[in-house]
C-alpha cells in the first residue's frame, strides 16, 4: 500500500518587519518577528513514481499553472541535492488568498519538504532540507518548522524558537493582491543604502500579551507606507479592521495586503470578523489565533 501523508500550511503572519538595507546583490536585508496563524492551506502526499500536483480549494482558481508552483519548485530544489528521494503526487487545498503577504506559496512548499522528508525519512533538521528550502524562496525556512521567531537576512537566518502568547486575531484581506517587487521598488533604497528608523526591539519569549503587544508597537512593518501607496484600498482595510470594538493593535503582514488585528478574547475577535465580513462581504476576513 502507498504511504500517504497529510499536513497543514499555516499562513505566516509579520508581527514586525524592519528593512536593514539594499544589498549590493540588490536583495533587502529584514529583521521580522514571525508567528503562524491557525488557518492556512492543506497539502496531502500519495507516494508515486512522478512527482505531480493537483489544486482543489476555495483559492484554487488562481492557481492555474501547477509546473510553476512553489510546491513543485520545492521538491525539485530537494531533488536536485538528494537525487534518491522518493517522490508522490501532491493535492493542495488552498484556502489562502494569493500575494496576500500570509506567505501562503512558502508555507505550502514548505509542507512539501515536510511531506517528502517523512517518506524519506529525513530529520527536519536535515541541512539539505533548509538549502532547499532558501533555493525555493525567502520565506520558505522559517514556514519549514512554522514556529514563532525571528528571520534574518533574506529569510535564510532564523533565530530561536520563541514561547509567545496566543493572539486572538481577525485577518483581512482586500482580494487584491500586493506585489512584494513593486513594493521594494516604491519604497526606492539603492544597492548600499540602509533605511532609517529605529532599531528593531529585543525580542523574547513572553507569556504575558500586555508585554508582547508593547514591543509589538516598539517595532514597524517598513513596508506598509509603500504598500498602501501603490494599493489605497490598504489603507481602507486598515480603518475598518482599527475602528472595531475591542482591536487592540493593527498591522499589516509581509508586503501586503493582509492586516491582522489583536483582540481581547476568541469571542470578540469572531464578533469582530461577523461584523466587518457584513460591512465588506468583498473582503476575505478569518477569526484566528496566531502563536
Amino acid at each position: 500500500m502507498a504511504w500517504t501523508g497529510t499536513t497543514r500550511a499555516r499562513a505566516k503572519i509579520n508581527l514586525t518587519l524592519h528593512i536593514t538595507r539594499r544589498r549590493e546583490d540588490g536583495y533587502h536585508d529584514l529583521e521580522s518577528l514571525v508567528a503562524f496563524a491557525g488557518i492556512g492551506d492543506e497539502l496531502h502526499l500519495v507516494e508515486a513514481k512522478d512527482l505531480s500536483l493537483t489544486i482543489t480549494g476555495p483559492e484554487a482558481a488562481e492557481l492555474r499553472d501547477t509546473d510553476d508552483n512553489h510546491i513543485i519548485k520545492a521538491v525539485t530544489n530537494l531533488r536536485a541535492l538528494k537525487p534518491s528521494i522518493k517522490l508522490g503526487a501532491f493535492r493542495l487545498i488552498k484556502r489562502l488568498p494569493l500575494a496576500s503577504g500570509m506567505g501562503g506559496g512558502s508555507a505550502d512548499a514548505a509542507a512539501a519538504l515536510r511531506l517528502i522528508a517523512r517518506l524519506n525519512r529525513l530529520p527536519l533538521q536535515d541541512p539539505v532540507l533548509h538549502e532547499a528550502a532558501i533555493k525555493t524562496g525567502a520565506d520558505v525556512p522559517v514556514c519549514l518548522a512554522s514556529q514563532a521567531r525571528m528571520m534574518g537576512g533574506i529569510g535564510e537566518t532564523l533565530g530561536p524558537t520563541l514561547s509567545l502568547p496566543r493572539l486572538f486575531a481577525v485577518l483581512v484581506n482586500p482580494r487584491q493582491g500586493s506585489s512584494t517587487p513593486a513594493v521594494f521598488k516604491e519604497i526606492g533604497l539603492k544597492p548600499g543604502d540602509t533605511l532609517k528608523g529605529d532599531a528593531h526591539p529585543i525580542i523574547a519569549s513572553v507569556q504575558n500579551t500586555a508585554a508582547l503587544l508593547q514591543s509589538l508597537e516598539q517595532g514597524r512593518n517598513d513596508m506598509q507606507s509603500a504598500a498602501t501607496a501603490l494599493l489605497p484600498v490598504i489603507g481602507e482595510v486598515e480603518a475598518a479592521l482599527s475602528s472595531l470594538p475591542e482591536c487592540r493593535f493593527t498591522r499589516m503582514s509581509g508586503s501586503g495586503a493582509t492586516f491582522f488585528g489583536v483582540f481581547d478574547s476568541c469571542r470578540s475577535a469572531a464578533h469582530a470578523a461577523k461584523r466587518l465580513t457584513r460591512q465588506h462581504p468583498e473582503w476575505w476576513v478569518k477569526a484566528t489565533v496566531i502563536e
